[in-house]
């Protein structure tokens, strides 16, 4: 299983609806079929500037490359992510044990 998660800071204004619009646009994501577990986030540690967290759960390496070329995927990161977010790491883990 592979855990991905990313953590971000949008472009625009707290609580607008330009932000609504792209976290519902974000979590719609998780209706992809190989994607499990979707969760969304508000981050609130002092420790970073990140606003926000979505993380997803795949059952293999190839459900998470079959979600990565997915067209909705694709389309999602070329017309809202790149134009509309500030900042951001991503992050893939699988159990060590």
């Amino acid at each position: 299983m592979i855990i991905h998660t990313v953590a971000f800071k949008t472009k625009h204004p707290q609580n607008s609806p330009e932000e609504k619009s792209f976290l519902d646009a974000g979590v719609a994501l998780g209706n992809l079929p190989m994607v499990q577990n979707f969760q969304s986030y508000r981050q609130v540690s002092l420790k970073n500037d990140f606003e926000y967290g979505f993380s997803m759960e795949f059952a293999s390496q190839s459900e998470y490359d079959a979600y990565n070329n997915h067209p909705e995927h694709v389309h999602f990161v070329e017309t809202r992510w790149k134009p509309e977010i500030e900042s951001f790491m991503e992050l893939d883990y699988i159990k060590l044990r």
